[in-house]
């Protein structure tokens, strides 16, 4: 599997680059990691893998989802070499490498949620020490407005991420189903990203504290893709989106950037097929390469904005991601626990700043879901078409992005 990278997250100081997705320097996309011992095969025919397999020494693997490809254990070290051999059997309908993926981020917080209601406040961090300048009023989704319409009632979105932290109360009683993808031993956010994001999505309102989610109704089901270190691999996705689809998500998010896989696109398209939104972060390289799951045209890519409405310097671009949301400095929900970073979050607050196109995703997802559930008869096309028609116009449309930064109200609105 293709390993799968944060999209954002580049919290206040982030002095975790790989955490929320880095920029990365220049224009040059990396070439993407491959997960070490395992390649992915799919046979033209299931009941020829012995047979072709076994003059190289390997065995058949467990299934991937509803791809039709296997995981296949290999030597370390000779994953591209048996890729290629196997790839010239005409048994074989094709083989890839598995890469590594990514992370590509009355409620206290609330008024530095600018992303839901800019009114061109200033704002700072939990800890008080970073001030945030101010905007410019209405640069924002328009949360609050579509909420007279909907609140999501109980539509589930699925965050394909690191997982959710089940000590904050902001965020863990929207979770209502849990998988664990990785090699990590359970289902707990260790890592920081996935709590942020799914409470950009849901984070439970007017309790109090803490910060709201965009679709402030909708429901979680949290997959951990993304291990304790923030790595995970593109078969870890393609079965996270399986399970997704069959626990009855309507969205997927994805703020997770990995390298073109064909057993991933086959779960996309799986997915989209089966009736289900797809929607990822464009990437934090700052130029035009195309990266995945976002590029697949069965996903909504999403770029990033600041509170100006001005594309965030660190924003993949290019007419190949389909719309923009906030993704600077964005509020939302972090573990109360110590975690794997080298930085330590304010946890005894359980909140944070992140940046990144991982925080625009969420956003994207959750004016979705908002959408569809103010007509809960329309189709994934039919929702598609509508987030990507009511957003405003902003710069760069047609040269950044192709439509323009998403409006919940205009959304909710058929």
């Amino acid at each position: 599997m293709k390993k799968l990278v944060l999209a954002g997250l580049t919290a206040l100081v982030m002095v975790v680059g790989a955490l929320l997705g880095a920029v990365v320097p220049g224009n040059a996309a990396p070439s993407p990691s491959i997960t070490a011992g395992q390649i992915l095969v799919k046979f033209r025919d299931s009941g020829a893998a012995p047979g072709v397999l076994r003059p190289h020494g390997l065995s058949d693997g467990p299934g991937v989802g509803s791809t039709g490809a296997h995981l296949i254990t290999v030597p370390a070290g000779k994953e591209l070499q048996l890729v290629a051999a196997l790839s010239r059997n005409p048994a074989v309908e094709y083989a890839e490498p598995d890469f590594v993926v990514t992370p590509a981020t009355n409620d206290t917080y609330f008024p530095s949620q600018y992303a839901l209601e800019n009114t061109a406040q200033p704002f700072t961090n939990t800890a008080g020490t970073v001030t945030v300048a101010k905007g410019t009023a209405d640069a924002d989704v328009d949360a609050v407005e579509a909420w007279d319409v909907t609140k999501g009632g109980v539509t589930k979105v699925a965050v394909l991420d690191s997982g959710v932290a089940t000590d904050n109360p902001d965020i863990n009683p929207k979770v209502v189903a849990r998988a664990n993808f990785t090699t990590s031993r359970n289902n707990e956010d260790n890592y920081g990203h996935g709590t942020h994001v799914a409470g950009i999505v849901a984070a439970v309102a007017e309790n109090g504290i803490g910060v709201a989610g965009v679709c402030r109704d909708c429901t979680i089901l949290a997959g951990k893709i993304l291990s304790d270190t923030g790595m995970g691999s593109s078969a870890g996705l393609a079965n996270g989106i399986n399970w997704a689809v069959q626990n009855g998500a309507r969205v997927i998010n994805m703020s997770l950037v990995v390298g073109a896989s064909t057993t991933l696109e086959t779960a996309v398209n799986n997915a989209w097929n089966a009736g289900v939104l797809l929607v990822a972060a464009a990437g934090n390289g700052g130029n035009t390469s195309m990266n995945y799951p976002a590029a697949y045209p069965n996903v909504i890519a999403v770029g990033a904005t600041d509170n100006n409405d001005k594309k965030a310097s660190f924003s993949t671009y290019g007419t190949w991601v389909d719309v923009a949301a906030p993704g600077v400095s964005v509020y939302s929900t972090f573990p109360n626990h110590k975690f794997v970073l080298a930085r330590e979050y304010n946890r005894s607050q359980g909140y944070d700043i992140g940046s990144g196109t991982s925080m625009s995703s969420p956003i994207v997802a959750a004016v979705a879901a908002l959408a569809w559930s103010a007509n809960p008869g329309a189709s994934n096309w039919t929702v598609r078409a509508k987030v990507e028609a009511s957003t405003n116009t902003i710069e760069g449309i047609g040269t950044f992005w192709s439509h323009g930064r998403v409006n919940a109200d205009l959304a909710v609105h058929w």
